[in-house]
């Protein structure tokens, strides 16, 4: 006879995301708007960060955000350039 385990429902893996933070703000926060570059782009990182500093899923996300990978936006306070460099992963974006 086969032991069963015991089996998490997949969106038990998702329950974190309920206390995030960033539900109470618009996705324009943490997602850049096209041809957004600059100081500007790097304010709205920073805030999007700040809100991140404070959340209590922040590790959550942050590993979420690695293991994915999450390709755009701030996830788990850090940015998509952050992401790329931690995961050692080239930006192509500028090759050409």
């Amino acid at each position: 006879m086969q032991e069963m385990t015991s089996i998490q429902p997949v969106g038990d893996d998702w329950d974190w995301q309920h206390e995030g933070l960033c539900r109470t703000r618009g996705p324009e926060l943490f997602f850049h708007p096209d041809g957004e570059r600059g100081s500007v782009k790097r304010a709205r990182e920073a805030r999007a960060k700040a809100l991140c500093q404070e959340c209590p899923v922040i590790t959550n996300c942050r590993a979420h955000a690695l293991a994915v990978p999450e390709p755009y936006g701030v996830w788990g306070g850090l940015t998509e350039e952050e992401r790329q460099d931690i995961l050692g992963v080239a930006d192509e974006r500028g090759a050409g």
